[in-house]
C-alpha cells in the first residue's frame, strides 16, 4: 500500500480520531480519568458512610459502639435505615445513668463498711412477755424485723 492519503481526505484530521497506527490517545486519557473518578467517588462514599461513626467518636459519645455496629450492618445489608439510625444516635446525647448509679453504689458500700453490724445476743432477739416468759406467738420467729 502506498503511504499517500486519498485526494478526497482532509489534510488535517481532528484530534479525537485515532491515527493510522491504531493508537487512540483520547481513549487512554478517558480511561485514566475514569479510574481516578471511580476512586474519588469510592472515597467520597466511604467518608459519607463513616460519618455517623466519626461524629460519635469526636464527641466521645457513650453509644459509639452501637453507632459503629449500625454502620457495619447498613454497609453489609444495604439497608439505609440502619445508617440513618446510626446518624440520629450519633447526634443525640444520651444521658449518663451509669455514673450516678456507680456513685450511689460506692456511697452505700462505704456506709456499710463504716458501721459493721454486731450480732445481737439471744436475750435481745427473743421478746419476753410481762411475766418474763417467752411469748407463745413469737417462738418460731428468730430475729425477723
Amino acid at each position: 500500500m502506498s503511504e499517500q492519503m486519498h485526494p478526497a481526505a482532509p489534510h488535517h484530521l481532528p484530534f479525537f480520531l485515532p491515527g493510522p497506527d491504531g493508537s487512540d490517545a483520547l481513549m487512554v486519557v478517558m480511561g485514566i480519568f475514569l479510574i481516578v473518578v471511580l476512586f474519588w467517588v469510592g472515597t467520597l462514599y466511604w467518608k459519607l458512610h463513616s460519618l455517623p461513626e466519626r461524629m460519635a467518636h469526636k464527641s466521645q459519645k457513650l453509644q459509639f459502639e452501637i453507632v459503629a455496629v449500625l454502620g457495619l450492618i447498613s454497609l453489609f445489608t444495604h439497608m439505609h435505615i440502619f445508617w440513618i439510625a446510626g446518624l440520629l444516635l450519633a447526634m443525640i446525647d444520651l444521658p449518663d445513668f451509669s455514673t450516678p448509679l456507680r456513685t450511689i453504689a460506692g456511697s452505700v458500700e462505704r456506709i456499710a463498711d463504716a458501721a459493721p453490724q454486731t450480732p445481737r445476743s439471744a436475750s435481745e432477739t427473743e421478746p419476753t412477755g410481762i411475766s418474763g416468759t417467752k411469748n407463745a406467738s413469737n417462738e418460731g420467729v428468730q430475729g425477723h424485723a
